[in-house]
């Protein structure tokens, strides 16, 4: 039997200038799970998933992706262990089509040219993107824009997926069409998703566990249902309105 793994964050703290952005923040994240990463705009998620996949360096704690260290090393390196990310701003190469912006991710991980087009194609028909393949990447609508770099991401086949906001900008049918391809990746392919977005519809029907930071602490988790009657979750950002939504 396959070792369950895990992606293990551990007291993760990090210092901008004597600025204080993550305070010992821990959390942990299976295959198979979706866990969502919520807070006030500068609570500290988009800096946990930079420290994590290796932009920036943690000023204390640890990260370990199945059992291996990965604090503060390179980003190509904990790519390789199976961590793959997506950006709030979109970064398409959009000179490309569709179809090569996904393909770089798999020579990116030492695939042929060949066998990287075929895992391309792949993923684009899983993402439901198959008829856009061959569009160029600058002249997309918007949320397909966002949906090509999740099809990026998973062409890097990883056990861990981290999508910083990933509804951003999308209308209520585009995020509709979003939570429907999210919902089935973790038991398709065996890898744990972490997201981070405000789009609170989304995150309450698509994830199983909620983490909610406020100022670089975590101040709540649990189930969706649990976090919505966490009096500090709902004081710093679902507000009674959400909470009882």
């Amino acid at each position: 039997m396959e070792e369950k793994r895990t992606l293990d964050i551990s007291g993760i703290s990090k210092d901008f200038a004597g600025l204080r952005a993550l305070d010992g923040v821990s959390l942990h994240l299976a295959q198979g799970e979706i866990l969502g990463l919520i807070g006030p705009n500068g609570s500290g998620k988009t800096t946990l998933i930079n420290v994590v996949t290796g932009l920036y360096p943690a000023t204390g704690g640890s990260v370990r992706a199945a059992g291996e260290d990965i604090t503060n090393k390179p980003a190509w390196h904990i790519a390789r262990t199976g961590i793959a990310r997506t950006f709030q701003t979109i970064r398409l190469f959009r000179e490309l089509t569709v179809r090569e912006n996904v393909e770089v991710a798999g020579v990116s991980m030492g695939l042929s040219r060949p066998a990287a087009r075929a895992r391309a194609d792949a993923v684009l028909e899983e993402m439901g993107l198959t008829g856009w393949r061959e569009n160029l990447a600058g002249a997309l609508p918007y949320g397909l824009e966002r949906r090509v770099e999740v099809a990026r991401a998973l062409a890097m086949q990883p056990r861990f997926l981290l999508l910083d906001e990933p509804a951003a900008g999308l209308n209520e049918e585009e995020s509709d069409e979003l939570l429907r391809v999210l919902a089935t990746i973790p038991e398709a392919k065996g890898l744990g998703i972490l997201i981070v977005d405000h789009d609170m519809r989304l995150i309450m029907r698509l994830c199983q566990r909620l983490h909610v930071l406020s100022y670089g602490k975590t101040i709540g988790e649990g189930t969706p249902e649990q976090v919505r009657g966490i009096p500090a979750v709902i004081e710093a950002y679902l507000g009674s309105t959400a909470a009882r939504a």
